[in-house]
């Protein structure tokens, strides 16, 4: 194979140098904020209360940082971040022996328990139903899923295995092998999820149940995760041992979540008495 075919990739991730402001950062930010701008529209067109969707606002953005952040550093480097707490939750690090600000792990598994968790205390609070809303969330969900892949990508980081694909990247901040670009394979997925969810929500929304999108978005996200882990250099030491790597064991509950939702959760409705 031509090598000549291969995306030599030497993206620097830091856009402020000093600052270390990077466009990982960038990305999960925007993609959040591009998100919320989504089910801002979303509240409008079901003419929920402006109040209520910045109550959610504040409540998913709390829960999805701290549980991505909480989520890597407690299942991929437990043995640092114990002995380092501050650094799980700050956005600094000394680990360079610098100063660096911005967060230099966040897990997608541990967000989504965090978003879950959040979404159950806005219940509360709120009284608005938990299901419904955790709906509404799904459909924007694969898009700041595909900024976060995106950010992955301009970070040279969660990278694919050697291959000889035509397509193949080289991340010369890593090495000078030609590799899976796996995180565009995700990002580009997500993307495609992303529309679909926009399509069964403007077209089909009477015609399905609730918590329907919400498991649908679970199975679709999670199950993609789990195959694309297969062509993944494995991220930590501790995987090297192991057939399926941390990602896909966590990806199975989640997928089993959505299967639940999707073709259980309205038959359970239904059959309690009174309903």
């Amino acid at each position: 194979m031509n090598n000549l075919a291969y995306i030599e990739w030497n993206i620097d991730p830091a856009i402020v140098k000093g600052l270390s402001i990077g466009y990982y950062n960038l990305l999960f930010t925007g993609g959040l904020g591009l998100c919320a701008y989504i089910i801002k529209k979303i509240f409008d067109k079901e003419n929920i209360p402006e109040s209520t969707y910045w109550t959610l606002f504040y409540f998913c953005f709390g829960g999805i940082v701290l549980g991505a952040r909480l989520g890597h550093c407690l299942f991929y480097e437990p043995a640092y971040y114990l002995h380092h707490p501050l650094e799980m939750i700050l956005p600094v690090s000394f680990r360079s022996g610098e100063l660096e600000f911005g967060y230099r792990g966040l897990a997608s598994h541990g967000g989504t328990i965090g978003l879950m968790i959040a979404l159950f205390l806005f219940g509360r609070k709120t009284g608005m139903s938990v299901i419904k809303t955790l709906d509404y969330i799904a459909i924007v969900a694969p898009l700041g899923a595909c900024f976060i892949r995106t950010g992955n990508l301009m970070n040279s980081e969660i990278i694919g295995k050697e291959t000889d694909v035509p397509w193949a990247f080289i991340f010369e901040r890593v090495d000078m092998l030609p590799r899976h670009p796996a995180q565009l394979y995700e990002a580009i997925a997500y993307l495609i999820f992303f529309f679909l969810m926009v399509y069964l929500y403007k077209r089909r929304r009477d015609a399905i149940q609730s918590g329907f999108l919400f498991g649908l978005v679970l199975t679709l996200i999670f199950s993609f995760r789990f195959l694309v882990e297969f062509l993944k250099e494995r991220q930590v030491d501790f995987e090297n041992d192991m057939y399926l790597d941390m990602g896909q064991l966590l990806s199975l509950p989640f997928i089993l979540t959505g299967l639940f939702f999707m073709f259980i959760y309205k038959q359970r409705i239904y059959n309690c008495p009174g309903k």
